[in-house]
């Protein structure tokens, strides 16, 4: 991938139609290969799609949650399976302050 790839990858909003090659998801979540691979095992990511020719695909709500984890296992030393239960319950924890809001 080329820099100006790169750069625009990692200062964009992203939209749910782009698509993330493993190696550029790495790349804009600062998360390494074995972490993603962790996280999809753990359900806390899920490729969009995967490829005979380069792999898995991911989608633009793949690398929130891979940012997000990536904090979490940072920051707070948070393992796998952890990590997949407190991305599960901050989308329900939003899922639920959306449903209020709209009252």
């Amino acid at each position: 991938m080329n820099e100006s790839r790169t750069a625009w990858l990692e200062c964009l909003i992203v939209e749910e139609e782009i698509e993330f090659t493993l190696h550029e998801l790495c790349r804009v979540s600062g998360a390494s290969e074995n972490e993603i691979f962790d996280w999809i095992e753990q359900g806390a990511i899920e490729p969009k799609r995967v490829s005979e020719d380069d792999g898995p695909h991911f989608d633009g709500a793949s690398l929130r949650r891979a940012r997000k984890a990536r904090h979490l296992a940072r920051d707070l030393e948070i393992n796998a399976a952890g990590i997949a239960l407190a991305l599960d319950l901050l989308d329900e924890i939003e899922a639920l302050r959306a449903q209020y809001t709209r009252r």
